[in-house]
């Protein structure tokens, strides 16, 4: 599960739905971090072997459950335009990477290379659900962050 708020989620008595399905609900029975990790414990695992079992198994939870007025969630901006204030195209939303810093939109950009744009305000000021359209501001160099270089064609010949 990925959440901002792992203390309002992982609270004692929290029932999660899993994936595969069958292996749950599962009830929360204590949590602790070690090492920047949220260590679960569960009331259908009462020893190590029991825990060891539910390795791989997914925690999903409901997005309305926990409000964020900012949020955002990968399927609800998969498919949106991503242009600059100008209206030039930068591409097309294709995907969301959750990181712990700043979650990463992922543009399939026009010129065919993906471009990752840091989810933040300075940088995406706007999202419109209505138009399906997300205006960006990168700062220079940003959009050509990640591509490849092309050599001059006079350096190309000496080699």
């Amino acid at each position: 599960m990925h959440t901002d708020s792992p203390e309002e989620r992982f609270v004692a008595g929290a029932a999660f739905v899993t994936d595969p399905a069958h292996r749950g609900p599962l009830t929360l029975r204590s949590t602790r971090v070690h090492n920047g990790i949220y260590l679960l414990a569960f009331e259908e695992a009462p020893d190590r072997t029991a825990a060891e079992g539910l390795r791989g198994i997914n925690l999903l939870a409901a997005a309305d459950e926990l409000v964020e007025d900012d949020a955002w969630y990968e399927e609800d901006l998969l498919g949106f335009d991503v242009v600059l204030e100008d209206g030039t195209a930068v591409g097309t939303v294709k995907g969301l990477e959750s990181r712990e810093v700043q979650d990463l939109l992922v543009v399939d950009g026009v010129d065919g290379y993906d471009v990752l744009l840091p989810f933040v305000e300075e940088i995406v000021p706007e999202v419109d659900e209505d138009e399906r359209r997300i205006v960006v501001t990168p700062p220079p160099g940003l959009l050509e962050l990640g591509r490849p270089s092309e050599a001059p064609d006079d350096v190309a010949e000496e080699a």
